[in-house]
């Protein structure tokens, strides 16, 4: 029996104790943060891969929807939470590469989190509220031009990704517009309402009001054209180097375990090559994606310079 004893204890000291922590992880339900309400765009992803880690490592992955200052409540929550994989992040472009750039927040985008997976990625949707007569985008820009000052556009708040998409466009088109920052679909609810002549949203939000007549979508911020909607141009054909995408991807407290991260991103990796989960995603406008940690760190870093950029077109100074 000592023998035994012995050997097992032998053993145990042989296996570092993160890689025995990843072997038996999770042994409690996960909490996966969300910077968004309930029912809209981040949110909805967030609950289909969910979904899938519960089913594929035995364990609930429970959704907790954590809002306020443009998601950096949530972000710094998570930035505090335990690094043992009890927690994750299920953030987007505006908590990691836009919101530290126009406001204090306490989080270091950089170090406090590590990149686990992008799920998907989307472009967003230059929509106008159905009483600007114009039917294109250089109509719109023409109608601008011919009442600078006068037309408003909508986003989620300043400094979030609608805002900067906004603001960029409007610099490299010399458009002279007001903005107004809401919270979170308020925008979108309010250029449906006339409120404001014009926002930026994400695919699925901008087709539904589309096709309910009181919007029309006019471009997409992509590089090229969305196969959803293949007769939007991208404003890159009108202004070549144009460029926003959003993300939405899992991340964790920084110092959390590799080999927990490394196994969230395969679960991820394998998810995003089901037919039935790109659908899915399809169907609100998001591209799957799955990348590795290390692609998602250095797409993070690469997006930096554009994000200044876009900051700086729209005027903002960090509070």
């Amino acid at each position: 029996m000592n023998k035994w004893i012995a050997i097992c204890i032998a053993l145990g000291s042989a296996f570092p104790t993160p890689f025995l922590q990843a072997q038996t992880w999770p042994q409690r339900p996960v909490k996966v943060i969300v910077p968004f309400t309930a029912g809209g765009h981040t949110d909805t992803q967030a609950r289909i891969i969910s979904e899938r880690l519960s089913v594929a490592l035995g364990q609930q992955f429970i959704v907790e929807n954590r809002v306020g200052a443009g998601g950096a409540i949530a972000a710094e929550f998570v930035a505090k939470s335990p690094a043992d994989g009890s927690t994750l992040f299920f953030a987007g472009t505006t908590q990691l590469s836009s919101l530290p750039l126009v406001q204090k927040v306490n989080y270091d985008p950089l170090k406090d989190f590590a990149p686990i997976s992008i799920l998907g990625t989307n472009p967003l949707v230059l929509g106008v509220h159905i009483s600007v007569p114009a039917k294109t985008l250089m109509e719109f820009i023409d109608y601008v031009k011919a009442h600078p000052g006068k037309l408003s556009y909508s986003s989620g708040g300043t400094g979030s990704t609608p805002h900067l998409s906004a603001a960029l466009f409007a610099s490299r088109a010399g458009l002279q517009m007001t903005h107004i920052p809401y919270k979170g679909a308020q925008a979108v609810t309010d250029l449906v309402g006339g409120q404001v002549q014009m926002s930026f949203g994400n695919t699925s939000d901008m087709i539904q009001h589309s096709k309910s007549g009181k919007i029309r979508m006019l471009a997409v911020t992509g590089e090229k054209r969305m196969p959803q909607l293949p007769d939007l141009p991208a404003i890159a054909e009108f202004y070549p180097g144009f460029r926003t995408i959003v993300w939405n991807g899992l991340l964790a407290p920084s110092r959390t375990p590799k080999a927990i991260i490394d196994r969230v991103a395969q679960e991820v990796a394998k998810a995003v090559r089901d037919p039935v989960l790109i659908e899915r995603l399809n169907k609100i406008g998001v591209d799957a994606l799955g990348n590795t940690p290390a692609e998602f760190a250095a797409l993070i870093r690469s997006e930096a310079p554009l994000w200044r950029d876009a900051v700086n077109a729209a005027g903002i100074k960090q509070e």
